[in-house]
This record gives C-alpha cells, structure tokens and sequence, in this order.
C-alpha cells in the first residue's frame, strides 16, 4: 500500500503509539513523527510505549512549521478535535488525515463488525464478540471498548472476524473503513461540545455505515426516530430491531421472548430471563448482537449459547456487592443523561443514585423524569451539582444531598439506603476533573463498596 514517505501521527496516547507501531512495522521507509500537544509528557517515557521498529521522531509542544508542507499523511487520534486550528491547516494542504481506525482498517483481514450508538455500544460489542467466539476461531474485539484497533490489525487473518466499537470522534476522520456488517445502536445527545450540533453528531455516528453495498448489513433499532429518518440514505440492507413492538421483518420483544420473524415465519429466539443481563436497553443491545450473528451466518443455537453464558460487562450497571441487604450497582459507564436513563430504568427497588461530574453540555431533565418511584435520594457531586440540583427542584424533586467525594458518597450511601433497597452509581456525567476515566471512577466505587462492614 503506497501511503507517502512522511507521515504525522497527531496525539501520544494509546491510540496514537498503537498507530506508531503499527506503522513502524510495517513501512520501514517511511520517516515517521510522533506528535503530542502536551510539551510536559517526557520524550523518555514515550519512547518506552514504541516498539523497536520505531526510528522516527517525538515531537512534543509545538508542531514544527516544516510539518506542515513536508508531510504525505497525518494519522490523528479519536481525542484530537478534527476542527483544531492545527488540524485544519494540515487539511487546508491538501495532507490527507486518517483517523486511527482508518489506518487499522487497511491493513485488516477478515470480516468487520463495526458497532457504534450512544449508549450500549461497549455490551454490544463485547456480545457479538461472544456469539462470533461460537463459529470463528479468530476473533479480535477492538476499538472505543478499550484495545486500539491498529494494536490488533497485524493480528487479523483473513477467516477470522474483528469486532470493533466504534466512537464518533473515530468515525469523524474515516475514508474507506467499510464494515461487513455495522450497528447503530441509537442517537441521543451527547459529546456536543465536541461536535456543536445533533446533527454533525448523527452524521458522524452513520459514517459507519455510508461506504457499505447493497449487499451487505446495517442494523438499526427501529425504536430510535432518528434512524428511521437517516435510515433512507443508507444503501445497504437494512435489519430492524425493536423492544416497543412486533416487526414484520426483523428482530423483536414479545413479553419476556425475543423472536425473530424472516419476513415468512416467526421463530423464538431466547426468554429474557435467561440472560445474565438486565433492563430493556440490554435486550435491545442483545437484539443486535442476534442480527450480527444472523447477518455472518452464526448458528442459531450457538447464538444461544453465547446468550446464555454472557456476563455484563464493568461499569455498565454492573452488580457489585450485597451489604446488609442492599444492593450496589457500578454504571460509571452511564456518562449521559440516556445512559443513565436506563440504568435508572433497570433498578427494580428503592435506590440511593449518586450522580454529577464533568458538564458536557447535556440537560438532565429526561433522566430526572425517570426518578419517581424508583430513586429515593440523589446523591451529587462534581461540577454538574448545582445545575442537576437547580432541574431536579424545578422539576419537584427534591431529595438531594451533596457529597465531595467517592468515599462520601459511598458512605453516604450507606448509611441511607435500607435492607432490600439499591444503590447506583451512574453519573450521568463524564468523570474527567475527578477522575481520570471513567474506569477509575467506577473501580474506586466498587473498591469502596466492597470494604463496607457486612
């Protein structure tokens, strides 16, 4: 493949050392630069994440004006904002920029799953990595879920399938990344004070799905309008599911089943109950991970099978601990107000919610619409309190207690909730501020739960 003798790989992080190996390995010509923003990173530090192959050069603080002129590709990292000043010069060139998963893209074997949504794309995608496990022996689950596709790409052969959770910061800078079979999962507000509007949000959510042939697969959830709407300007055929009603053609809840017409005959597929995961937003992802299935010719039993034995994946309203009789459940993942929204949803007892952290610019009045007779008291913090405390009262509730910590929260938490009650930590907010990620976030929860006395 013939992609320029200087390359620009924008951003030092996973992804981007990922990116820098990758290429490293695999054109020994070319002159390679590592770039990162942040001049207090250590050139020593980031020189130990490359591999031996890596000859080129870390730049860290400015981007050298030569840089701009000198170079064939940039390969930019999901974290940097495409409309950087810096980034749009580059364009401005006429310098292509790939995003990493552009770059992991062509040098992939094998069939591609491509998963993305607002919300349940990290269940979604660990699922059909479980249900393509039955009927491939090479499978790689890679992406947004936390294991950089390019880091993988080398891995891939070409009778094996790679399983990819998509962000719309990574489907933002694609160009030919073309899926066998991609998934929306649904579109809700959220990262807009990255991409500014709903609608340059949705767009970047169905690049996944714009390079794909008549021939192959998009799976959409029926109950999302939006997609029914955007779903017009797809070319390739489209599989439906939904959990609000029966399809003529596709995948569907009846009472506690999830069936499956063909357009011909209906066929039961699974009883919810005999999943390891709950609420309606989960049966929905487990819809999904059925039609990939379907869509790659997985056995149906097989299918089954993984159903069966799968098991929530962290952080996303993952059961943590029984003390005294309550309930404790880690949804850090829940950094939205729809994310949230089902976590609430899925609570089948009174529950002491802990929320707030990092303002994205969402609005909270739909995921507090959700409180009566489930959430008990809401427990706040971070730098969204006051404008969830300020709705949550406008909207009539009005149990509400601020914390400073996870450590208070949880004991808090302890202290309120009574035998046979619930407590959820799903913030509704990103953790940055606080936390590093979510996953800090939510491990130090369950660190704190499970070292509450019995």
């Amino acid at each position: 493949m013939e992609i320029g003798r200087n390359i620009l790989i924008i951003g030092a992080g996973k992804s981007g050392i990922a990116a820098c190996n990758l290429l490293a390995e695999e054109e020994k010509d070319a002159k390679l630069w590592l770039f990162d923003s942040d001049a207090s990173k250590s050139k020593e530090e980031v020189r130990e994440k490359l591999c031996e192959a890596f000859a080129g050069e870390i730049v860290l603080g400015e981007l050298p004006e030569a840089l701009y002129e000198s170079t064939d590709l940039v390969v930019i990292s999901p974290g940097v904002p495409t409309d950087l000043p810096m980034v749009e010069r580059l364009r401005k060139n006429g310098i292509p920029i790939w995003g990493e998963v552009e770059l992991a893209y062509r040098y992939s074997h094998g069939k591609l799953v491509a998963v993305t949504g607002t919300n349940g794309k990290t269940t979604t995608t660990a699922l059909i990595g479980e249900i393509m496990r039955q009927a491939y022996t090479n499978v790689e689950v890679v992406g947004n879920i936390g294991i950089p596709y390019t880091e993988m790409a080398r891995q891939t052969t070409e009778d094996g399938v790679t399983v990819a959770e998509m962000s719309s910061f990574q489907l933002e800078s694609i160009e030919a990344f073309h899926p066998n079979v991609s998934v929306i999962l649904n579109i809700t507000p959220d990262h807009l004070n990255r991409h500014h509007t709903m609608e340059a949000y949705a767009e970047a959510k169905f690049n996944i799905a714009r390079n794909q042939t008549p021939g192959e697969v998009c799976i959409l959830n029926y109950e999302d309008e939006r997609l029914r709407e955007m779903s017009a300007s797809l070319k390739t055929k489209i599989f439906w599911f939904s959990s609000g009603r029966v399809l003529k053609r596709g995948l569907y809840l009846r009472g506690d089943k999830i069936c499956m017409n063909d357009g011909v005959a209906e066929t039961e597929v699974i009883d919810v109950h005999e999943m390891n995961i709950i609420g309606r937003h989960n049966y929905e992802n487990a819809m999904a991970a059925i039609a990939a299935g379907v869509a790659l010719s997985v056995p149906m039993d097989r299918i089954r099978e993984a159903l069966r034995t799968f098991v929530a994946v962290a952080h996303r309203i993952e059961y943590t601990a029984t003390k005294n009789g309550v309930l404790y459940y880690n949804d850090s993942k829940g950094t939205n107000p729809d994310a949230s929204i089902q976590a609430v949803r899925a609570m089948d007892r009174p529950t002491i919610l802990i929320g707030g952290g990092y303002d994205k610019g969402s609005e909270y009045d739909t995921w507090i619409q959700e409180f009566p007779g489930k959430v008990k008291t809401l427990l706040l913090m971070g730098q969204t309190a006051d404008k969830i405390e300020a709705t949550a009262r406008s909207m009539g509730f009005t149990a509400i207690e601020r914390v400073n910590s996870m450590q208070e929260a949880v004991e808090r938490a302890h202290a309120l909730a009574q035998p046979g009650e619930a407590v959820l930590l799903s913030p509704c907010c990103a953790s940055w501020g606080m936390f590093k990620n979510y996953e800090e976030r939510g491990d130090l929860f369950k660190a704190l739960v499970r070292a509450l006395p019995d």
